[in-house]
């Protein structure tokens, strides 16, 4: 048996349970709260969804020690939840229900689907809801009364909430290793920018595991180009999803960069150190950064050298990186390949227009993946209709 302590329905409780036990069965023979209903027992027909940290999770297939530190609400948790009482009167109005026993989990699923999506558009809430089965209504009066729901509180100017309030990255229920000390004892506050960055005390070199190579011309001679890679700060705000945080300094530059690819947002502070040769217009920087909500480390190094080109400047680079964690994952180099790609080209395009003294254009505040690879998707489709018509 293992204590499990977790707040359920915002009350904490503390009670011992097998290791095997799953969250459903916690819930409805600890708690006698019945309201969550097993059907499939395998994860897929969602009559037992519950929140877990706020988001929409199969408890049939959540063990309840792994809900150690959640915050865990069922459907009785939100008899008081302004989106799910008027959910409740939709399925009434349109006859959303019969038999009743897909409905708690269709709620919560319900739920989350009017605080995320911006319009009430039917296809979305099918795909939203395809995980939730119901062998009654056929579906009809279910998309209708969440449709009904979007509707009301758009015109009400409820916006939705980016990602349905997610703001972790990694499985539902990761968020709570923020609140709680990795081994669930005692409290964990979340780092601040200046606690991480100082985390990263040795910026060593290192051998990349990926290395790609890249270049882009600007319309501006070698020294004013090279003049304008020792202003950090300056380069900085031509690159999307990049700060600053404090004075840089050539021995030491701490700052962020936060990415954003589709559901996944990731928040890398750190630090790095820059080197310049005058002699042959070249320069390197080495740095490391940590994403603690994924518990995903990397180590960069980036190497540039200024070659005249007509009058202008060829800048060539060479990109190393390495990448740990749950990160990892999504970070295949093709995909890297075509986001370098057009990270650099918005870079290029930042500073040829700062050295231009033209208006530059407003940074992202994230650099977002996801814009960039269909981005670079369009251009591909693009070149390869000209080859066509050619």
């Amino acid at each position: 048996m293992s204590m499990i302590e977790l707040s359920v329905n915002r009350r904490p409780v503390r009670i011992a349970a097998e290791p095997r036990t799953n969250l459903a069965d916690f819930v409805r023979d600890k708690l006698d709260l019945t309201g969550t209903h097993l059907g499939c027992e395998h994860g897929v027909c969602g009559a037992c969804t519950v929140l877990v940290d706020g988001v929409p999770a199969r408890s049939c297939i959540t063990y309840a020690v792994a809900c150690e530190g959640a915050d865990i609400t069922t459907i009785e948790g939100l008899d008081e939840d302004g989106v799910t009482t008027e959910l409740r009167a939709a399925f009434t109005r349109e006859h959303a229900l019969q038999c009743g026993y897909c409905t708690p989990g269709m709620l919560v699923s319900a739920r989350d689907l009017v605080l995320r999506l911006p319009d009430a558009d039917e296809r979305a809430i099918r795909v939203g809801l395809s995980g939730n089965l119901c062998r009654c209504t056929g579906y009809v009066g279910i998309v209708r009364a969440v449709q009904s729901v979007i509707e009301a509180r758009r015109a009400r100017d409820i916006a939705p909430e980016p990602d349905g309030g997610r703001k972790m990255l990694g499985p539902v229920g990761s968020g709570r290793s923020v609140h709680r000390g990795a081994d669930g004892v005692g409290p964990a506050h979340e780092q601040s920018p200046s606690e991480a960055a100082s985390s990263v005390s040795a910026i060593a070199d290192f051998i990349p595991a990926t290395v790609l190579a890249e270049h882009f011309t600007v319309a501006h001679p070698p020294e004013r180009v090279f003049a304008m890679f020792d202003d950090i700060a300056a380069v900085a705000a031509c690159l999307p999803g990049a700060s600053l945080r404090g004075p840089p300094t050539p021995a030491r530059v701490e700052g962020a960069i936060r990415v954003k690819m589709g559901p996944i947002a990731a928040t890398f502070q750190g630090a790095a150190r820059v080197e310049r040769n005058v002699a042959d217009m070249s320069g390197r920087i080495v740095g490391i950064g940590n994403d603690r909500r994924s518990r995903s480390s990397t180590q960069g190094e980036i190497r540039y050298r200024l070659v005249p080109a007509g009058q202008g400047t060829r800048v060539d680079l060479s990109i190393g990186y390495t990448l740990t964690g749950m990160l990892a994952q999504v970070g295949r180099p093709g995909l890297v390949r075509d986001l370098a790609a057009r990270l650099i080209a918005e870079f290029a395009g930042n500073l040829d227009r700062r050295l231009s003294g033209a208006p530059a254009n407003a940074v992202p505040a994230e650099l977002n993946g996801m814009a960039l690879v269909l981005g670079s998707l369009r251009a591909q489709f693009a070149r390869w209709l000209g080859r066509e018509a050619g």
